[in-house]
């Protein structure tokens, strides 16, 4: 009579040895770092609703809408709003366009030097913010170009870059280079194998990437305090309004907002890339 352990599925066995259950210490461990990273959000939700105009206690002394109604009748904070949504949104197509081309010229060609430009193209976002931010205060002081809305732009563009470059490349490396091949065999050009060969697997990585470039210039700071000039987006506008004794709750608000127009997109980019394992042409 087979034992137990014989009669068991080859499948079942690597299937369990795959998935072990995580111990006490393991469990408690992830549980801690999920309260670590996410407990201090809770507050910021929690003090939009204080009734508490001045200071944050805890628990706070009541609850209400009532600072939602005063961000939203603010013209500045509309103001702010939609400057940092438009810098995110050409940033992001500029970082489209940018990242796009580096990854596929990093992809295709091999040539001296490729390395080390692959490194200056991962630097801006490698760096602390405030090395990357004095670097472009330099940068347009010594060509004279004044402070304004488009240094902001130039700014948040240098490391939306790589974002769209890193998931462009990758994609691009899942990808066999023998459907680029049998497009020019059958007598494509190089913009047609582009549009109807390459784009479309690129496709989901640049959706994916543009939404994280997005996200990620909407509530930047560092960068854009060194290179905004007068120009005032949410973020610095936000950081104006926290140091101010009255109407703190305000900040909470716009905080609660900014974080309900980032998540959207970098949830939409996770889904998005998934479950591209099986790029075309990929393993073959």
């Amino acid at each position: 009579m087979p034992s137990e352990a014989t009669a068991m599925k080859p499948g079942a066995i690597a299937q369990d040895r795959a998935t072990p259950k995580a111990g006490f210490g393991l469990t408690a461990g992830a549980w801690f770092a999920v309260l670590f990273l996410n407990l201090p959000i809770l507050f910021i939700v929690l003090y939009g609703f204080t009734t508490d105009e001045q200071s944050y206690t805890f628990p706070p002394p009541g609850l209400t809408t009532r600072w939602f109604g005063v961000t939203f009748g603010r013209a500045d904070f509309w103001h702010a709003l939609g400057l940092s949504m438009s810098i995110a949104l050409i940033a992001m197509l500029m970082a489209l366009v940018l990242g796009t081309l580096a990854a596929a010229a990093m992809y295709r060609f091999k040539f001296f030097g490729r390395e080390g430009l692959t490194l200056l193209i991962l630097l801006p976002i490698a760096l602390p913010g405030i090395v990357t931010g004095i670097s472009l205060r330099a940068a347009f002081d010594l060509a004279n170009i004044p402070f304004s809305y488009w240094t902001i732009v130039m700014g948040h563009a240098t490391f939306c870059i790589v974002v769209v470059y890193n998931n462009a490349i990758a994609r691009l490396r899942r990808s066999s280079p023998a459907l680029i091949e049998a497009s020019m065999d059958l007598g494509a050009n190089s913009l047609q194998t582009f549009r109807h060969v390459i784009l479309p697997n690129l496709a989901t990585a640049l959706l994916a990437g543009g939404m994280l470039a997005f996200a990620l210039s909407f509530d930047e700071i560092i960068v854009t305090t060194f290179t905004a000039g007068q120009q005032e987006t949410l973020p610095i506008w936000m950081f104006k309004e926290l140091i101010r004794p009255h109407q703190r709750p305000v900040t909470n608000v716009a905080a609660i907002i900014v974080m309900a127009i980032t998540f959207v997109p970098i949830l939409l980019a996770y889904y998005l890339t998934r479950d591209t394992q099986d790029t075309a042409g990929s393993g073959k």
